[in-house]
């Protein structure tokens, strides 16, 4: 149930306070999912997306840049990055969701997770890009808030490391990129794989990317969905496993 932003900050610690953008349904054309191929996870059926989209609310959108080839040059490229943008539901910037995390381990950045450890709740869309271009990405979204006399949540930007395919001390994703991937988003399917904040990462030394999946809980719990998007960069060859089944 949506929070009252207004009243949440009179009750919380807050109180004390004084470019190439495709859209997150961008067509799947030509392109196999797991599911297409046979791959069934689980024992619940997806949603009609089979994707964090399928949870009433949800869009995602994407901002792609890829220029240059060659040897790196810092500053100019080759350039292999970009950012995703989720937003929970496009109000959630004056009526706050209860919000919870785990970290399973620490090689990687979420802004505002000790806000969101003593609130429970987010007050912002959620942004996944390169590791060099949270700051970048943060003060965006900080321009997305409300603007009034109510200090504002943190916003919420997750990073993982592109450097191998990126120029990521180039520092490319900006705040029109930003801007971009927010105003794409979109319920319906989400694009997934070398898009986004996903275009430079690699995942079991396989390209890596974005991806998504969703679930529908059985009777008598079938009006609610589960999402997950993930923007995948982790992994060794060997580690890999699918359905449980050591491929790699």
């Amino acid at each position: 149930m949506p929070l009252d932003r207004r009243k949440v900050l009179q009750l919380g610690p807050l109180a004390l306070a004084g470019l190439t953008a495709k859209p997150g349904w961008a067509s799947l054309e030509g392109r196999h999912r797991a599911r297409d191929l046979g791959v069934r996870i689980g024992r619940l059926q997806p949603g009609r997306w089979n994707a964090i989209t399928d949870v009433p609310g949800v869009e995602v959108g994407h901002t792609t840049l890829i220029e240059g080839s060659g040897p790196l040059v810092v500053g100019e490229g080759p350039i292999r990055t970009g950012v995703t943008a989720i937003w929970p539901n496009r109000g959630v910037r004056q009526a706050y969701l209860p919000c919870g995390y785990d970290v399973p381990n620490g090689n990687g950045e979420v802004t505002g997770l000790l806000q969101l450890r003593s609130l429970g709740i987010l007050g912002s869309p959620i942004c996944l890009t390169n590791t060099s271009s949270v700051g970048m990405v943060y003060d965006a979204l900080l321009d997305h808030l409300p603007d009034d006399d109510l200090p504002a949540v943190e916003p919420v930007v997750g990073e993982t490391w592109d450097a191998v395919l990126n120029d990521i001390e180039g520092r490319h994703v900006h705040k029109r990129h930003v801007d971009a991937a927010l105003a794409v988003a979109r319920s319906g399917p989400v694009a997934e794989g070398c898009i986004g904040g996903g275009t430079g990462m690699i995942c079991y030394q396989f390209k890596g990317g974005i991806g998504t999946a969703s679930r529908q809980l059985p009777p008598p719990l079938e009006t609610y969905s589960v999402g997950v998007l993930v923007q995948a960069n982790h992994g060794a060859r060997e580690l890999l496993r699918i359905d449980g089944v050591a491929v790699g």
